[in-house]
């Protein structure tokens, strides 16, 4: 097994260098980052020379969830806190997002799995639990089709399309399977990037509506925390979305997939029937749909980390 150069994880505390108090009081739920004492965050380096940070806390077994694309460690606070009673939570932050590294290279979703594949070798993770949300569950795929799931307990994926391009000779049917909203990566690219306006044509989404939504107290206080401590450059946080974009999935979910699965969506999601597609093709598959009341859109484990983590945990258990 290859040895990468680390750094230990240590207090999150003293990485972060202050305190962080969260803008809205939630009963039963940590005041301040000093509340949650178990938090630390360590790096590594890849083999192709990038720092990568992660978070972790807890005992037991070793779950490791892949953010999505521009999210990081720091927004899965209520989930880690949740979790890490039951497991070793680790969060990845993946190049170019959260504590780790800015490059101008291995900006794709392959180079991404091949980090994800370096980091369990570098925590000797022999089994472990996976959850991808977004573009992590990208990563996922793309790690599955590379390594195949050995290594791999159980794998949980929340809300993303097997492929967002929609090739201009699919049928309806295939588009709704895909889950593909736009006809052009490079508008909606901006879109995400630069907030330039685009119109449901060219990417039918609601998703960046559905991002500023602060009606979760969960949502609203990590979402501050992530703010307070990272700085996103989207010239290099936007470079892997192309990539992201025309990748096309839908082969590896229906052929490599051995593992046992569970898939979350929610009724405000664009994706939902691309989701139910998956827990069709995926053998015994289990599909997790919340409803408005429970934060039901693509953000559902961030602003729902009570329910989200209650039916996670259940679903390891099986």
């Amino acid at each position: 097994m290859r040895t990468f150069e680390h750094v230990a994880p240590v207090s999150a505390l003293s990485v972060l260098g202050a305190d962080f108090t969260f803008p809205r009081a939630i009963e039963g739920q940590p005041t301040r980052l000093s509340d949650f004492g178990g938090l630390q965050i360590g790096r590594f380096r890849t083999s192709d020379d990038v720092e990568l940070a992660y978070w972790v806390a807890g005992e037991g077994e070793p779950l490791v969830f892949i953010p999505g694309w521009s999210a990081n460690g720091a927004l899965y606070v209520y989930l880690m806190v949740l979790l890490s009673r039951h497991y070793r939570v680790h969060v990845l932050d993946v190049r170019n997002q959260g504590l780790s590294q800015r490059v101008s290279f291995g900006t794709r979703i392959s180079r991404i799995a091949m980090d994800l594949k370096e980091f369990a070798e570098h925590l000797h993770l022999d089994k472990a639990h996976y959850c991808g949300w977004s573009m992590g569950a990208s990563v996922l795929w793309a790690y599955i089709d590379l390594f195949g799931t050995q290594g791999v307990r159980k794998l949980a994926f929340i809300d993303q399309a097997p492929s967002i391009y929609c090739h201009a000779d699919w049928t309806e049917q295939e588009r709704l399977d895909a889950g593909a909203f736009t006809s052009s990566p490079e508008r909606m690219i901006a879109s995400y990037t630069q907030m330039k306006p685009v119109n449901m044509l060219i990417s039918g989404t609601r998703v960046l509506e559905h991002a500023t939504q602060m009606d979760s107290p969960y949502y609203a206080n990590a979402l501050a925390f992530a703010q307070s401590i990272i700085i996103d450059d989207m010239s290099y946080t936007g470079q892997v979305l192309f990539d992201h974009a025309t990748n096309d999935w839908r082969d590896v979910i229906r052929s490599k997939i051995d593992a046992p699965t569970a898939i979350f969506s929610g009724e405000y999601s664009d994706w939902l029937h691309s989701q139910r597609w998956m827990a069709s093709v995926i053998p015994d598959a289990s599909l997790f749909v919340y409803s408005k009341a429970d934060h039901g859109d693509h953000f559902l484990a961030l602003k729902n980390p009570l329910k989200f983590s209650s039916d996670l945990h259940g679903f390891l258990m099986r």
